[in-house]
């Protein structure tokens, strides 16, 4: 759920000690900004149809030629590079304050055989990027009904 209070901007609430505190809101950015990224993954939902899953990655702001789309082993493997290398000084790049920037992940899928890898297919548009993974017929069988007796 998120706290729509904290996006309003009179909003008068405390942060605690490492937002408007002694810390500031400058220093809570400072401290989390580069240790968020190393937990954080675009979030994605999986979309399961009869005729494919569909996977819509949420990441806004990538440069869609950055994109990388690979299968091995049976692993779908969706990659982006980012734009800044790990360790490198955010305050140089003139920002007074910065909360996000392009950051590179990597995401990876089980298929289990039930895709037909040589038609999986991407588009990226409005910050979402959507990979369309047709279903094998020979692999996808539907859902039986079981009776409790």
């Amino acid at each position: 759920m998120v706290n729509k209070q904290g996006f309003q901007s009179d909003y008068k609430g405390g942060c605690g000690s490492m937002g408007r505190g002694r810390w500031g809101r400058g220093n809570f950015g400072k401290f989390w900004g580069g240790r968020m990224a190393a937990f954080g993954q675009p979030p994605i939902n999986i979309e399961d149809t009869d005729a494919a899953f569909t996977i819509s990655l949420y990441a806004a702001g990538l440069n869609k030629a950055n994109v990388t789309l690979a299968v091995k082993d049976d692993v779908l493997t969706i990659a982006y590079p980012g734009s800044e290398q790990p360790g490198s000084a955010s305050t140089d790049n003139g920002y007074t304050y910065q909360e996000f920037s392009p950051r590179g992940f990597e995401r990876q899928f089980q298929l289990n055989g039930k895709v037909l890898v040589d038609q999986i297919s991407a588009t990226y548009t409005d910050g979402v990027l959507t990979v369309t993974l047709p279903k094998n017929p020979e692999t996808n069988k539907p859902a039986q009904s079981i009776t409790v007796g």
